[in-house]
């Protein structure tokens, strides 16, 4: 079995080897409601030589504030470090969730050196129309958790306080449509706009504050849903992301990082 690095040398490799740091999670997409939400980071760092080239592995670090189980509230932080490969692995294949850090605006980025500017500058590299599936993947999982059914244990099923003013996860509701929206625009433009563009930002603000209906959310997420499965077959975007010029990259990164150059 191959050894797990434990969780306090996580944390050093995550502070040591960090390239970029921002917020995510609805502050950054333009949709929280004030003074409710908690504060979502992710970040990216370059793993050291002997979780490459050795034994032991380093894919990522996270810190709740909150413990294992429990809801995050206003004040509390969520954060995920991702080591540089992991993350370059996800973004490549258009991990909605991944890909946010390359399109943040400036004033959410917290940490930023040579490198994480240079990971920014090269997003084109990641973006291709593999997107489109993952998109509508996370699109339906959201759609799952609306009509309540997930399975197994999950945070969000602490929201019962939500369901219960409005009659369904307005939270699930407004995610399900973001990311419909965000994918649609992504194959469309290869770019993702933060926060979130008018007038959508103001419908989605609306569903989360119960003034959209559940019935109005599981339309337009169709819509778009299918739009996304069209642009997945039309969009100006590479059928692939350019993997040979990420490999390229991403050694150059390590070994300038370490020192080997």
């Amino acid at each position: 079995m191959v050894p797990v690095v434990a969780g306090s040398r996580r944390q050093r490799i995550a502070e040591r080897g960090m390239i970029l740091r921002v917020v995510v999670g609805s502050e950054v997409h333009g949709i929280s409601l004030a003074g409710q939400g908690d504060r979502d980071e992710m970040g990216v760092c370059v793993e050291p030589p002997e979780t490459v080239a050795g034994l032991s592995r380093f894919e990522h670090y996270q810190f709740r504030t909150q413990p294992d189980g429990a809801c995050s509230g206003p004040g509390d932080l969520d954060l995920v470090v991702y080591g540089l490969r992991k993350f370059a692995t996800l973004a490549a294949r258009g991990n909605p969730t991944v890909l946010l850090p390359l399109f943040v605006p400036d004033e959410h980025v917290c940490y930023l050196d040579e490198l994480g500017r240079e990971l920014r500058a090269g997003r084109h590299l990641f973006l291709s129309r593999q997107a489109g599936a993952r998109f509508r993947g996370y699109l339906q999982s959201q759609r799952r958790g609306l009509m309540g059914l997930r399975s197994g244990g999950t945070r969000n099923q602490g929201r019962a306080d939500i369901r219960e003013r409005f009659g369904f996860d307005v939270k699930f509701a407004a995610h399900m449509v973001r990311l419909g929206l965000q994918g649609a625009e992504l194959l469309r433009t290869g770019t993702i706009t933060l926060p979130v563009p008018e007038p959508d930002r103001t419908w989605l603000l609306e569903l989360r504050r119960g003034e959209r209906t559940k019935e109005e959310a599981l339309e337009r997420a169709a819509e778009l849903e299918a739009e996304i499965e069209r642009l997945t077959v039309t969009s100006p975007l590479p059928e692939r992301p350019d993997t040979a010029a990420l490999d390229a990259w991403l050694v150059d990164a390590h070994r300038r990082h370490w020192g080997w150059v």
